[in-house]
């Protein structure tokens, strides 16, 4: 039950991805929604929003992942998407793009976030392109991005690289954004 109450927000795209249990939004754009584990939720904030965001449940814990991005445009009307994204068993599933892919949420910057799910032993190669930035934020297990460590709430930066190596010591959840180095 516990949470954020009511409060505003400008120019800011707000993506929130739940990993256990649920989060109740409410908005000053009249959406009332229930976000469920595996939902993920797009708030472009633009010229002004107000809302609040609880744990659905009086008893049970929720996990979130709330990502902040500056957008390419700034005081545009603000908007919502809300979507079950269908996540590939493993490897990476794009969610977030900012071409209207269908079945991704739409963003209104040059990034991309895909789910990323390995099983322990497993490794996947992702390409960067040129003047494109990468970051993994792992959500549960142990991996190596690059030969970097980490584990569950670590982050790794990855810039001037042609690949991204991603090695999965045990189960890993993660995401992966694939960034613009200038954002515009």
């Amino acid at each position: 039950g516990f949470g954020f109450p009511n409060h505003p927000h400008r120019n800011m795209e707000i993506i929130t991805y739940v990993t256990e249990g649920a989060i109740e939004h409410q908005d000053s754009m009249g959406n009332k929604e229930i976000i469920h584990t595996g939902e993920l939720q797009r708030m472009s904030a633009g010229s002004g929003i107000q809302h609040s965001e609880y744990n659905a449940s009086k008893t049970a814990p929720a996990k979130l992942l709330q990502i902040w991005i500056n957008p390419s445009e700034h005081n545009i009307k603000p908007s919502y998407e809300q979507k079950q994204i269908s996540l590939t068993e493993q490897g990476l599933t794009l969610v977030v793009s900012p071409d209207r892919t269908p079945e991704t949420l739409h963003i209104h910057q040059n990034a991309r976030i895909l789910v990323g799910r390995l099983r322990s032993g497993e490794s996947i190669k992702q390409s960067l392109g040129i003047e494109r930035a990468g970051w993994v934020q792992v959500i549960d297990g142990n991996m190596t991005i690059n030969a970097h460590a980490g584990t569950a709430g670590d982050g790794v930066a990855i810039e001037n690289q042609a690949e991204i190596d991603i090695h999965a010591k045990s189960d890993a959840h993660f995401l992966y954004f694939d960034l613009a180095l200038t954002a515009k």
